[in-house]
């Protein structure tokens, strides 16, 4: 029986857990503020918060609903845009769409309604930037978006750069309604237990397979994940870090040990989709996923880690991420296998980092190639080098020849376009909707070369290699 509250009433049902939780919503519950559009996660018109119980106060998030499985509410608190609203009056970010004429048709204003309100209700510093961050998944088709903007500065001016909210404040200054303060305690009664799983496929998630196999799950045995804690946490020991498969990368995002390590983290991370996909992609399924062009695994794979895969017995083994891969969407993984953790080095004092994406657009877009790079520099000299990049084979890549070649290599504009040589002999682009096989191989030259104009722009300009090359 999943088990949760949505907005001020306590659900209980036995409907299939692989049904989304979008159609819960709309059909079930006749709760049609939230709307239909994309059904992939990209438009966040289904845009819904998720509350979860830590310890005695509850952490919220928003999330695409049409793409997350109704089994994954279990012990949750779920709010629509009905359960925002105050009685006779607007809420604080309700009336800053009205203030700034901010909607026209109004089919996305609940999702932008609840971006702003799951930002309220955030730990993140109440500044412009977080809160354009917050609505970043939201798609306005008519309005345009100076008005919305607006809004979402309306909202921050009354937040008053509050780094914490408490749900006390946020009542009395009318974000959110009084009932909000029971839910801790409601949550606390509902039976959360790891209950057994029925024998189907593996989903935490499900933010890729939900896109692609929504109506089929929604009648199938799924085996959900995502609740398993076993999988989740983020560890920093002896410089390795160690990341749960569960993880996602708003958890990388929101670590702040690993962005003091990584600090262009954020910088990276904001390429990787919208902050609602972030709030429910997990790590373990971006790499099981395959996808050639997957932003996490090419950033994962130029960190050289390491994968810990678990099976049905308990029994574990680690392998290189960059032995995973065996063909187009095929990896080492045996039935009854699940992805556990991820462990990689950090960078040391004399490594760098830089992860790169070409995509039609700057954000919410899948790459066209994308790129990420692992380097050791000691006296001039490439010590260690990691390099992988994605959209140029049938799987993400890790180039090893290339790795190998940049290794006790000068660094020197002479070796880097040498080692583009050798580049474009491991990568095999084809032609598809994302450009031509010509284009990628000119991206992937102009990836390789922009990785280091980023991490040493006093000693190289993109023309160093541009007149070489």
């Amino acid at each position: 029986m999943i088990t949760f509250i949505l907005n001020n009433k306590t659900i209980k049902t036995s409907e299939h857990s692989g049904m989304t939780l979008l159609d819960f919503v709309r059909y079930q519950q006749r709760l049609t503020g939230t709307k239909i559009g994309c059904r992939e996660g990209d438009c966040g018109a289904c845009t819904l918060l998720v509350g979860t119980l830590n310890g005695d106060t509850i952490k919220y998030q928003s999330i695409t609903s049409c793409i997350s499985p109704l089994g994954n509410a279990h012990g949750k608190h779920i709010v629509t845009v009905e359960g925002t609203n105050l009685k006779d009056k607007l809420t604080t970010a309700q009336e800053a769409m009205k203030a700034n004429y901010a909607t026209q048709c109004g089919f996305c204003t609940p999702g932008f309604v609840l971006a702003l309100t799951g930002f309220a209700l955030s730990n993140s510093d109440k500044n412009y930037n977080n809160a354009i961050n917050a609505i970043s998944g939201n798609i306005c088709r008519c309005t345009g978006y100076k008005s919305i903007e607006k809004a979402a500065h309306q909202v921050v001016e009354k937040l008053e750069n509050k780094k914490e909210t408490t749900l006390d404040w946020l009542i009395e200054n009318q974000f959110i309604p009084e009932y909000f303060q029971s839910i801790p305690k409601r949550l606390k009664a509902i039976e959360t237990k790891d209950e057994k799983q029925p024998k189907g496929k593996y989903i935490s998630g499900g933010t890729d397979l939900y896109v692609q196999q929504a109506d089929s799950l929604a009648d199938s045995e799924v085996h959900l994940i995502a609740k398993k804690d076993f999988l989740k946490g983020i560890t920093i020991k002896n410089d390795i870090c160690t990341i749960g498969t569960n993880s996602t990368v708003s958890d990388l995002w929101n670590h702040k040990e690993l962005n003091n390590w990584l600090p262009n983290l954020r910088k990276h991370l904001k390429l990787v989709s919208s902050e609602q996909i972030r709030n429910m992609a997990s790590l373990g399924g971006n790499l099981v996923n395959a996808s050639p062009i997957g932003d996490m695994t090419i950033f994962l794979l130029a960190l050289n880690s390491t994968i810990t895969i678990l099976n049905s017995e308990e029994k574990e083994r680690i392998i290189p991420l960059k032995n995973f891969y065996q063909g187009y969407k095929t990896y080492d993984l045996k039935e009854g296998e699940l992805l556990k953790a991820i462990r990689f080095k950090l960078p040391s004092e004399n490594a760098f980092f830089n992860f790169e994406k070409v995509c039609k657009r700057t954000h919410l877009d899948i790459a066209s190639v994308n790129a990420a790079i692992h380097i050791s520099v000691e006296n001039e000299t490439i010590t260690k080098a990691h390099v992988a990049i994605g959209g140029v084979a049938a799987i993400p890549k890790y180039l090893h020849d290339t790795s190998a070649f940049l290794t006790e290599k000068p660094l020197t504009s002479k070796t880097i376009v040498e080692a583009n040589k050798m580049l474009q002999k491991e990568i095999a682009p084809i032609s598809d909707v994302r450009g031509t096989s010509d284009y990628k191989r000119l991206l992937a030259r102009q990836l390789f070369f922009a990785h280091f104009t980023e991490l040493f722009p006093k000693q190289f300009t993109l023309n160093d290699f541009v007149q070489h090359a």
